[in-house]
């Protein structure tokens, strides 16, 4: 029989913690925002759209969740590459390069992605953080 191995995976339950956690942040701000959970494979697990939030942010959230869990990057990884004109980015596929969309990691391990879409870049990032540091808290 061949080795298997065992992993960790992100249930819809953490999914929706992440979520509520981030949530509180947007609300604790005023900013109204779209706010998706990912799985590993950038997959939808549970999305948020708050009152007031745009129509853009809904796909703008999406895309900068699937971001982080297809490159296991944050998506401020490559907005920096970016900004240090490297253009290759923008040629990369399914890519979104502004600050908001961040790897969930669970004992070093990627197991989803939030992202964050609504308002400026830099506090779309401030509340994906909220949520992701919820699974980090629970990590230690």
């Amino acid at each position: 029989m061949p080795q298997l191995t065992q992993k960790t995976i992100l249930t819809l339950a953490a999914a929706e913690e992440i979520a509520t956690a981030a949530e509180a942040e947007a609300k604790k701000n005023g900013w109204n925002v779209s706010i998706a959970i990912v799985d590993e494979s950038g997959r939808l697990m549970y999305f948020r759209r708050m009152d007031g939030s745009t129509n853009a942010s809904v796909e703008i959230a999406l895309a900068k969740a699937a971001h982080s869990a297809n490159y296991r990057r944050d998506t401020q990884y490559h907005e920096a590459l970016l900004k240090q004109g490297n253009l290759v980015i923008l040629g990369l596929p399914s890519t979104v390069p502004l600050e908001g969309g961040l790897r969930l990691i669970h004992e070093g391990t990627v197991i989803g992605a939030i992202g964050v879409s609504g308002v400026q870049a830099n506090e779309d990032g401030v509340i994906a953080k909220a949520g992701a540091d919820l699974l980090s808290q629970g990590s230690q």
